[in-house]
């Protein structure tokens, strides 16, 4: 019988894994199988793009099926719903229709060793209404569904003022969480608007979109030296964006956003980016360590604590190194890093040597305010402390981050080439995705 290692998860350090090992250990003595609710797969950092409709994920996805077959892995299309640890298998939910017709079955897929890399999900910290009126950018199909009716209520606007030259129309979105996605959302939402001009939309631009931008804590970017927050702010707001520290939502209703001083912030558009957590199905899932976040608790080696078999990377994963205050945060260079520990630890699991532990390296964040600027620090604790950029250098650091991320997922030749594809689409394609 073949050693089968099953990853749960496909986001960035989920495929990278899979092709690692799939490439290693190929199909022969090995099973690498990949679950996974999507059939593509999207570089998460890029989603606010897609919504915004800048960048055509059609041309930038990667389809699970065709990657396993090219290294070596099996993909199972499936949402993860628990674990069997005594039996050693995964529980997988039942496949349905869009009509609810029930494809596949509840099945279970065993496993010698498994590795859980769900990722995390926005976490609305209990404020009512956040589900029912709020949109996410948690993946694709969220995306595009963002994109969808931002577009309707621009056309909305558009027809509005061909018909009443002097009407006061305008599409308001309220993004609720200063973090990268919330800022950098904010500031694509200006340049998709200030071309919609060229794509029909005759009478549209920029100066009728109104965005505002919430956070809870005293300064936008919390992540970013304080001086590279503040100059990010100021780049906001000279584009036109409201942006508002120190202000909690405590409801959200179809009209808009309720603060905790009682003003309410009417919006069109309501976006939350406030903060993630665990997905649900890990809470306490089959006996392991959790943390009140629904983390899966791991060692220095990334196996969980309570079972040697099973290992956790990325973002549902909690891991705090030795001598340090805060845990590992939930970044794509985080879950990059530990997929590569994790494909090393299980081939020394298989031939029963001795663990690596796993040590993060910061090297630094980068936000993109869309084409007007890039903020940043660089190099972490590589140096000992932070370089500070801005301008052109940042902003080539900022795309060398996803040349790196398409290297990881395809190989030097696949991702060089995909590079000089995509070199060649920002000329030829439309600035816009409108379908």
């Amino acid at each position: 019988m073949k050693t089968q290692i099953v990853v749960v998860g496909g986001g960035a350090g989920g495929l990278e894994l899979v092709r690692r090992l799939g490439d290693t250990l190929g199909r022969d003595a090995y099973d690498v199988i990949l679950i996974e609710q999507n059939p593509t797969h999207i570089w998460k950092p890029l989603l606010h793009e897609v919504a915004a409709g800048s960048l055509d994920a059609n041309l930038d996805e990667v389809g699970y099926r065709g990657h396993g077959h090219q290294w070596g892995y099996r993909f199972f299309l499936g949402s993860f719903e628990a674990i069997d640890r005594e039996a050693r298998q995964v529980v997988v939910a039942p496949i349905l229709d869009e009509d609810g017709t029930e494809i596949i079955g509840r099945h279970r897929i065993r496993y010698d060793y498994l590795v859980l890399c769900i990722g995390a999900v926005s976490n609305d910290f209990g404020s009512p209404g956040v589900h029912k009126h709020c949109l996410f950018l948690e993946n694709r199909k969220q995306a595009d569904r963002f994109r969808q009716k931002l577009l309707n209520h621009c056309l909305r606007v558009s027809r509005t003022m061909s018909t009443d030259p002097d009407a006061d129309a305008h599409v308001d979105v309220t993004i609720v969480g200063g973090g990268a996605t919330g800022v950098e959302l904010a500031a694509e939402l200006f340049n998709a608007a200030s071309a919609l001009k060229h794509y029909g939309l005759e009478v549209f631009d920029e100066s009728r979109l109104r965005v505002t931008l919430v956070e809870a804590g005293p300064r936008i970017l919390p992540a970013l030296p304080t001086d590279l927050a503040e100059a990010a702010h100021q780049e906001l707001e000279a584009l036109g964006v409201r942006v508002l520290v120190n202000t909690a939502i405590t409801e959200v209703t179809a009209a808009g956003m309720v603060t905790r001083t009682g003003e309410m912030i009417h919006a069109d558009l309501k976006v939350w980016a406030a903060g993630v957590r665990a997905p649900e199905v890990l809470r306490e899932i089959a006996g392991l360590e959790t943390t009140r976040s629904n983390q899966l608790v791991v060692r220095p080696t990334l196996q969980t604590t309570r079972d040697d078999r099973i290992l956790a990377i990325g973002d549902c994963c909690y891991l705090k190194p030795e001598g340090s205050e805060r845990p590992v945060p939930p970044r794509a260079q985080a879950a990059h890093q530990m997929a590569r520990v994790a494909y090393r630890n299980i081939l020394h699991l298989i031939a029963h040597k001795p663990l690596g532990t796993f040590v993060y390296r910061d090297h630094g964040s980068l936000v993109s305010l869309s084409r007007y600027s890039t903020v940043g620090s660089l190099m972490g604790n590589l140096v000992g402390g932070r370089m500070a950029v801005e301008g052109r250098i940042a902003r080539m650091v900022y795309l060398s981050l996803y040349r790196m991320h398409l290297i990881g997922v395809h190989g030097w030749l696949k991702g060089m080439a995909l590079i000089l594809v995509g070199h060649v689409n920002r000329v030829v394609r439309p600035r816009l995705k409108f379908h």
